[in-house]
């Protein structure tokens, strides 16, 4: 059974895609200061936007999950200026893995609890 990671993290800065398991890594420690093994699912784009990798942590090992495009290209999201990574719900992957643009999907509104930061 493939039990994804329920955090998805989004690296805006494009990757190489030759870089495998100990260059993903490395790029969620610099890029988005994230620990692979806390769990979360990564996501990298490369230049040309045809290619994806997804790296996470799979209860004993790290397991990439890797995919070309024949046509068309992934959207490459960007977040708040000075930033190289943001979060993506799981429905916001799938769309994107979709190819469907997410800047033009229009969300109803829903109740969410915002989350309390501690000031201590």
């Amino acid at each position: 059974m493939l039990n994804l990671p329920t955090r998805i993290y989004f690296c805006t800065v494009p990757t190489d895609m030759r870089k495998s398991f100990d260059g993903l890594l490395r790029m969620t420690e610099t890029y988005l200061q994230q620990n692979v093994l806390d769990g979360g699912l990564f996501v990298f784009l490369n230049k040309k936007q045809d290619r994806i990798k997804l790296l996470y942590w799979d209860h004993d090992g790290l397991a990439i999950w890797y995919k070309r495009l024949e046509a068309g290209t992934y959207q490459r999201l960007s977040g708040p200026e000075g930033t190289h990574g943001l979060s993506l719900s799981s429905t916001d992957l799938a769309l994107l893995l979709q190819g469907i643009d997410l800047t033009s999907v229009q969300r109803r509104k829903r109740y969410q609890i915002s989350e309390k930061v501690s000031t201590s």
